[in-house]
């Protein structure tokens, strides 16, 4: 469907095929592109139908007093306020199921490339050291236990994969889940104690901010291993910090972090680590995928009919 009529606004950028199809349908407008935002939402913000990206708060929604949906290109969508989005009958879309793959398998690569050092080999080989001698041994996924923060679609995708490396997988929510296979444990402390691994893949929000505290990573001991696929506000970063330097936590690998693009300085420094951009979902074939289903999401709330995926 193109109508050029419907008017909608960006506040960042976004992926390039994503863009080019907002532009073929709907007459486009890109706010971090403008001299001054607030100067242009106070004199075309009525116009503003609907929002392609993320990160709207109230304070945008009152300078869009005719925004209809917020289309956010994600499956996270805890930096759009939602509860002011309801009570104003805004419509919130996600973008889920077309990155679970993508973020299982990276997953499963922070996990090996932390058992195995890999980046660290890698330098090891680079740097010339193995001429001196080889690197020292490390662990290895298979007869490990993981537990699993999170069992939703993505969370799943985890668990198959986890298995295949002949890893038994148990997990922790809001709820046991009765169709699946694995240990529900009731308690976060106590499965990280009973883990060698803990992932994280829960959504993030108040609801769960620092849900990963001092206590479970105590619980998860100087053997332990974490991952985090999700959003760096669900682990005490501080605390997880001083544990991977004085050997209370045995390692981390992180997709994520609580003030991205900034990563403590501490992080840097250690050899326990494996640290990642933010790439859960950074491969060309998911992001297409993601920008298609955004742009879905519009065509079928300017035609009329139910949404793909609606959060809201």
């Amino acid at each position: 469907m193109t109508d050029k009529s419907i008017e909608i606004l960006q506040t960042g950028k976004l992926l390039a095929s994503c863009e080019a199809a907002l532009a073929e349908r709907y007459t486009v407008h890109k706010l971090h592109e403008e001299a001054d935002p607030k100067a242009w939402l106070a004199a075309n913000g009525s116009r503003i139908r609907a929002h392609a990206g993320s990160g709207v708060q109230a304070d945008l929604m009152d300078a869009l007093p005719n925004l209809e949906i917020i289309a956010s290109f994600g499956v996270g969508y805890d930096n759009i306020d939602t509860r002011t989005a309801k009570a104003r009958n805004i419509r919130v879309t996600n973008t889920p199921n077309v990155l679970n793959d993508a973020v299982a398998e990276l997953t499963i690569g922070l996990m090996i490339a932390l058992a195995r050092r890999i980046p660290q080999a890698d330098q090891y080989v680079r740097q010339g050291k193995w001429l001196s001698g080889s690197m020292p041994l490390f662990s290895e996924l298979t007869g490990k236990t993981v537990g699993i923060l999170g069992l939703g679609r993505i969370g799943k995708e985890i668990a198959a994969r986890a298995q295949a490396m002949k890893m038994r997988v148990v997990y922790h929510g809001r709820k046991r889940q009765p169709s699946e296979p694995h240990v529900f444990y009731d308690n976060l402390t106590d499965m990280a104690r009973d883990s060698d691994w803990l992932v994280i893949i829960a959504p993030g929000g108040k609801g769960t901010e620092r849900i990963v505290s001092r206590d479970v990573l105590t619980a998860l001991g100087p053997k332990g291993m974490i991952v985090n696929v999700a959003r760096g506000t669900l682990i005490d970063e501080p605390a997880m910090l001083d544990l991977l330097q004085n050997g209370g936590l045995g390692g981390a690998a992180l997709d994520v972090f609580e003030d991205e693009p900034e990563v403590p300085s501490g992080f840097l420094a250690l050899d326990n680590v494996v640290l990642s951009p933010h790439q859960g979902s950074a491969t060309v074939q998911t992001r297409d995928a993601m920008g298609a289903l955004l742009v879905a999401n519009l065509e079928a709330h300017f035609a009329g009919e139910p949404l793909i995926s609606a959060v809201v």
